[in-house]
């Protein structure tokens, strides 16, 4: 790939190819819980500066960071009823980028034009599955889709984040490259234990195909049959900066050029002794990716990819790379970005977008073992089920997360929370 071509699919700021492309998509921009303690956030999506809050009537907004009088940092002001207002000189403005007050020009001048020429870049926000979703492309938005596993109930849901220093798209490229489950996960845990083998089962086939929210990739391992659901269904990339599989989704946000923000959702069902289980508050918490020494942490599984990710560079050279026949999905997609690029240049929609109101209220994606979240299991089966077991097992050790997370998750389970070390890195 030229470097031109690179730049394109890279570069995500306003008025560049894939920055416009998307901006025409609703993104996760964090978890809803975040605002509960302090209801403004100061951040940064393709490389703008914003503040995001909710106000005291629950509205949410997303406004540029500084304040139009004098560029006074919004993310220090106070939150009214309606609005945000800034703590310099009082002016209030509300989720529409609009100015509603300015306390001492409206005393001195009140038929001053100034409210009207004072604006802000303003985004809609909308709250869903405990996610705040931002829409900043052009008017008419799309559809917001409500993806089925967000209708899911009797599960214990959450939201972990992390930042990643490094560009968006080699994140996202990631989500369709499914040798690196075999290498990256299974056999460098394996070593990382201190064994020397055997290794996992290796890969032998290979299969990708495109649906309209995406692709899937499909795969058949050693010892597998063409049977086996991860051929018949796959896992899916969810388009245009997502994935998902089965038990939770991660989202690649681009920050700027540079920077990503990394959003998982997951879901796992409680077992039958536990239901009917109404979870009140999705709970948000930011993992680390780095450990005291400043090395990359590399003892789970999401950190072994970032890893990968930002092992390639702050923004990887493609132009440098040696694609094989395992890199085919990867070709694939990339094709697929140009010809959106190109659509949204010619004022189509590019792939994915979702206008009918109806069609959005429930969205089906591929999942290769959907009774593991919508039917109920014992609690003796789910300690047994080689999913459930296995996350029982090593949710305590994920690497950050608040004690409370974890007892939540206890009792949503009806297991023992016991005591933890929160410093113990295991592989997750």
């Amino acid at each position: 790939m030229d470097k031109a071509r690179n730049e394109m699919l890279t570069r995500v700021g306003r008025g560049t190819p894939m920055g416009d492309l998307l901006r025409r998509y609703w993104h996760p921009i964090g978890g809803a819980s975040e605002l509960a303690d302090n209801p403004i956030k100061a951040v940064r999506l393709m490389g703008e500066d914003l503040v995001l809050y909710q106000d005291l009537s629950g509205q949410y907004g997303l406004l540029g960071r500084h304040c139009p009088h004098r560029r006074a940092d919004l993310s220090y002001g106070f939150v009214e009823k309606a609005g945000i207002r800034c703590n310099y000189h009082g002016w209030l403005m509300d989720e529409r980028g609009g100015c509603v007050e300015q306390p001492f020009e409206d005393t001195f001048n009140p038929a001053s034009p100034l409210r009207k020429k004072c604006t802000s870049p303003a985004y809609p926000v909308r709250e869903m599955a405990g996610l705040l979703w931002a829409y900043m492309g052009p008017e008419p938005a799309p559809e917001l889709p409500v993806w089925e596993p967000f209708t899911w109930s009797n599960g214990f849901k959450e939201i972990v984040a992390c930042e990643v220093p490094c560009n968006w798209f080699q994140c996202q490229e990631n989500s369709i490259d499914p040798v690196h489950f075999e290498w990256m996960h299974d056999n460098w845990s394996l070593r990382q234990r201190g064994e020397t083998g055997p290794y996992a089962a290796r890969h032998l086939r290979l299969g990708f195909d495109e649906f309209e929210y995406g692709f899937q990739y499909r795969r058949i391992r050693e010892g597998a049959t063409e049977q086996d659901p991860l051929w018949t269904v796959g896992r899916v990339t969810l388009w245009p900066n997502g994935f998902f599989l089965g038990s939770h989704f991660e989202w690649r946000i681009p920050i700027d050029d540079e920077n990503t923000l990394n959003i998982c959702w997951f879901f796992t069902r409680v077992p039958k002794e536990s239901e009917p289980y109404v979870q009140n508050r999705v709970p948000t918490w930011y993992g680390p990716i780095k450990d005291t020494n400043g090395r990359w942490i590399s003892s789970h599984i999401i950190n072994q990819d970032v890893i990968a990710w930002v092992g390639q560079g702050t923004i990887a050279d493609r132009s440098q790379e040696l694609l094989g026949s395992s890199d085919r999905g990867i070709a694939m997609i990339r094709n697929r970005f140009f010809q959106d690029m190109d659509a949204v240049a010619q004022g189509r929609d590019p792939k994915g977008i979702v206008r009918d109101p109806e069609k959005a209220k429930l969205v089906k994606l591929p999942i290769a073992t959907p009774k593991t979240f919508t039917e109920s299991l014992p609690r003796e089966q789910w300690q047994k089920d080689p999913y459930f077991g296995r996350r029982a097992q090593r949710f305590p050790w994920q690497a950050g997360q608040p004690s409370e997370v974890w007892n939540e998750f206890a009792n949503a389970m009806g297991i023992d929370p016991g005591g933890r070390d929160p410093s113990e890195l295991r592989v997750y």
